[in-house]
């Protein structure tokens, strides 16, 4: 396995794009007073001019507060052969001495920005079956478990989620959710060039109403959970919860999966306007196939999984959790509803034992044969997240349950109070404290979630801004029975600080914690 950090991952031996055939096809004009791109080819496509890499077509956007045709100049010196722009970004090009020449759009480059790497990346015909997963909570576990699942199969799987990607056994560390659908193109031609058969990728709503996904046809499409989040981007529940609907629809997938638990759930499932088999892990509620728990502890959650006409799966995924059982239960059905048997997963299983790790995602820093406290982190953020969690923990935990999180700052400040009861519900001792504030005060941030949490009237609250000095207080305060559980951060190895991205590792700090307390080798 190899590691290491890209701003974009490309096919090793593209093949060229004749670039007069990309405008005709996408009617593109030509601007008038630069060269002809007859007889030029495309090797890749990006819409960072930090990104670029000979033979590129370089998309200049307009941004918030730059175009990007003022870079064409710097994009062309770093080896692009063209830029594809609107109006405004092909005058400021020829502004700023660009001699490549440079292809117009009447739209939005964004709108077709898609299509056009599609077409120059040869991915347009995908020939992996391609699942994606939307949700608010959840999607990471599972798009790894897909990921699991496919090799159990005997197929090369790839992946790309929030914590990386991974092509078979090569991982690279990822910065979004869904990558820019450039980025995303050049990714699924890597993966062809390395035989990957199935690909798993998380699907954020902003990733739908971006185009981020543009030119990416999916077998099978899942729906897990909808709660508050990123109100700050979408103004409110139902214009969020229309980004997440609007992948079910012919333009994006063939077929669909949706847990239908919830009101939101069953919406999904009455609005797609594409056939969709329909999972429920409540007793009664009406759907094809039906997951039921049977046995969980802190190390893993048991189940069984029914479907229609005899599909049957008696299995177990290694982290606790009713929703974990809910995230390997949808996985399974992905499979199965893209024309993989599940008894061909079964076959590359031990037991029905799905053996998924998941970077910061109820990742467990402890050891449980030193006989201490139970030390997990996640990267949990949302008040749906926390209600899971600690519901997850008030069945499993032997002793208390001791909650450390904090919040985003120049996020969707409306959920922290919520955020802030439902952690004091579920747990005995509270410990708040600082995640990425940004450009907000950090103690302004803490005093909403520290209300929220002072009105549930249940835990024990602290108020502890330093993530570092948090840890270690969380650890001396626990009883060897105890469970801490540490949301916010996750697999993330920074944090954002009045416009400073300072290192910091969540992991790595309980890690520190542990063994200076005598509780970890």
């Amino acid at each position: 396995m190899s590691t290491g950090d890209a701003l974009s991952i490309r096919p090793k031996n593209p093949t060229p794009a004749p670039l007069d055939a990309v405008a005709e096809r996408f009617g593109l004009s030509v601007d008038p007073a630069g060269p002809s791109p007859l007889g030029l080819s495309a090797t890749g496509v990006t819409l960072d001019s930090r990104d670029i890499r000979a033979g590129d077509l370089y998309i200049g956007m307009p941004g918030a507060r730059r175009h990007g045709g003022e870079f064409a100049a710097q994009a062309e010196a770093a080896g692009a052969v063209a830029m594809l722009t609107d109006s405004r970004g092909a005058e400021l090009a020829r502004a700023a001495g660009s001699r490549i020449p440079i292809l117009v759009s009447a739209e939005h480059p964004r709108e077709i920005m898609g299509e056009v790497a599609a077409a120059v990346y040869g991915t347009a015909d995908f020939p992996a079956k391609t699942f994606g997963i939307t949700g608010t909570n959840g999607k990471t576990s599972v798009v790894y478990v897909l990921a699991e699942l496919l090799r159990a199969a005997g197929l090369v799987a790839g992946l790309s989620s929030t914590a990386e990607r991974r092509i078979g056994d090569e991982v690279i560390v990822s910065n979004l959710t869904s990558p820019e659908s450039s980025e995303l193109h050049g990714l699924l031609a890597r993966m062809v060039e390395q035989g990957v058969e199935g690909v798993a990728l998380e699907v954020s709503a902003q990733a739908v109403v971006r185009h981020r996904l543009d030119g990416v046809h999916f077998d099978v499409v899942a729906f897990n959970n909808f709660s508050q989040d990123h109100l700050d981007e979408f103004g409110d529940l139902e214009t969020y919860f229309q980004a997440k609907l609007a992948l079910f629809t012919p333009e994006h997938a063939e077929r669909g999966v949706v847990v239908v638990d919830t009101p939101y759930g069953q919406r999904i499932a009455r609005e797609s306007q594409i056939p969709v088999t329909r999972l429920a892990t409540e007793y009664g509620q009406d759907a094809d196939w039906h997951l039921a728990v049977t046995a969980q502890t802190l190390d893993g959650v048991s189940f069984v999984l029914q479907g229609p006409e005899g599909a049957h799966f008696r299995g177990s995924v290694p982290l606790f959790g009713r929703f974990m059982a809910e995230n390997a239960a949808l996985a399974l059905i992905m499979l199965h509803e893209a024309g993989i048997p599940i008894s061909q997963v079964e076959q590359g299983l031990t037991r029905g034992r799905i053996p998924v790790y998941i970077p910061g995602r109820l990742e467990e820093m402890s050891d449980p044969a030193a006989g201490g406290p139970r030390f997990f982190v996640d990267y949990g953020h949302t008040p749906g997240a926390f209600t899971a969690m600690l519901d997850a923990l008030g069945e499993v935990a032997p002793g208390r349950v001791i909650f450390m999180f904090g919040a985003d700052g120049d996020r969707d400040t409306t959920k922290r109070e919520e955020m802030g009861r439902i952690a004091a519900e579920g747990s005995d001792v509270v410990i708040i404290c600082d995640y990425h504030p940004r450009s907000e005060p950090p103690e302004a941030i803490r005093a909403q979630l520290l209300a929220g949490a002072r009105s549930a009237e249940h835990a024990e609250v602290i108020e502890e801004g330093d993530q570092r000095a948090a840890v270690r207080l969380a650890v001396s305060l626990a009883e060897p029975d105890d469970v801490i559980l540490y949301a916010g951060p996750g697999h993330e190895d920074h944090q954002e600080i009045a416009g400073q991205v300072l290192p910091y590792s969540a992991r790595d700090e309980v890690r520190g914690a542990l063994r200076e307390a005598g509780l970890l080798q």
